[in-house]
């Protein structure tokens, strides 16, 4: 079968900066779907990646994207779930073992399979062992299994983002199974916070945002937070907290202090934690912490399986609940300086809240 050629947008060391790529995808197999991407979002976790931030054995050249939304243009002929001109997602994975007797995959959590292959820097272990390249770029092969079918009524430019920042503030908001009237928390109001704050809005529950720059405070209480506090300037915004919530979903990508937001907890409350800052800037918490602020629970939480990331997605565009975005288009030069650009806003905290790369003239 033949290859299918592709170009994109890389990385080609951890100083960068991003330069147009072409490549080679595998070709399109009896279970796969071509999509021609139509748009790219860029996640924190595209920067930590791509600069070698998580992992000083990255390899280059590196095309990051795991926010991707497109059409369908070619279908295998075992294909069911798609046909040709359907519009369909693609996050965070391409593909696990969907072994019967694999706990992970049977029980709809693929991101936790020992053998899940990640949207990009990934051994593709189904394909030859070939590595990953993501969706800055104009196309992308998947396993019809791993695709999210995409409504069309669906806003598209902004769709994107919810495969990766939707689905990772979504998944714990179910798994801490919130509710209307429960005080709630969003540590960092970014890319994810701000999809968080509007999920638990919609939940109807009481949500108050805490973040480090006071620019956002205008467009935390839009979305509907009853509170906004810029720690920053309020160092000793935990006291005034103490045993306050019910649940705090972090999605902070810098080093913080956990224990202050633990504090924060009511008696039998949860830390949900999605934010994950570069090694070298890990946050970490004591085991007196733990002790001395007893009886609350703090848990980490990954992306979502591909069942729960398509009910996260029709609920989404059901309730017309996207992300800001900012969209980058332009030549292909241009379009690679713009993401290069768009990475040093995005670690300086300058941006609200998504950028997302328009793939179509590319």
């Amino acid at each position: 079968m033949e290859k299918i050629k592709s170009k994109g947008y890389a990385m080609f060391s951890k100083e960068g900066p991003f330069k147009p790529y072409e490549f080679e995808r595998h070709a399109v197999g009896d279970n796969d779907i071509l999509i021609k991407i139509m748009y790219a979002g860029i996640c924190h976790s595209d920067i930590h990646q791509a600069r070698s931030e998580w992992n000083e054995k990255e390899h280059y050249p590196m095309v990051p994207g795991h926010e991707i939304v497109g059409q369908v243009t070619q279908i295998g002929r075992n294909v069911t779930k798609f046909k040709v001109g359907d519009y369909a997602g693609v996050g965070c994975m391409v593909n696990a073992c969907k072994d019967p007797n694999c706990d992970t995959c049977h029980g709809n959590r693929e991101q936790e399979c020992p053998d899940a292959v990640f949207t990009y820097a990934s051994h593709d272990k189904f394909h030859g062992g070939e590595i990953t390249q993501g969706g800055y770029s104009n196309n992308i092969v998947i396993s019809e299994d791993f695709a999210i079918q995409v409504p069309k009524t669906a806003d598209m430019e902004k769709v994107a983002p919810l495969l990766c920042a939707g689905i990772t503030t979504y998944s714990p908001i179910q798994f801490s199974r919130i509710r209307e009237g429960d005080k709630v928390a969003v540590a960092g109001f970014g890319g994810l916070g701000h999809m968080a704050v509007q999920y638990l809005v919609k939940l109807g529950a009481d949500v108050s945002v805490f973040d480090v720059s006071e620019e956002k405070r205008e467009a935390a209480m839009k979305m509907g937070a009853r509170e906004f506090v810029d720690v920053s300037k309020d160092t000793e915004f935990f006291k005034k907290h103490l045993n306050k919530f019910h649940f705090i979903l972090s999605t902070i990508p810098a080093k913080y202090d956990m224990s202050a937001y633990l504090r924060m907890l009511e008696f039998g409350g949860e830390f949900a934690i999605v934010g994950l800052p570069a090694t070298q800037n890990l946050p970490s918490i004591s085991l007196h912490s733990f002790v001395f602020t007893p009886n609350r629970k703090i848990y980490g939480s990954m992306i979502g399986g591909i069942k729960e990331t398509q009910e996260m997605l029709d609920y989404s565009v059901k309730n017309k609940i996207y992300p800001q975005v900012k969209i980058i288009k332009g030549a292909p030069d241009e379009v690679a300086k713009q993401i290069t650009e768009a990475y040093n806003t995005i670690v300086d905290g300058k941006v609200q809240f998504r950028f997302v790369i328009d793939m179509r003239d590319l």
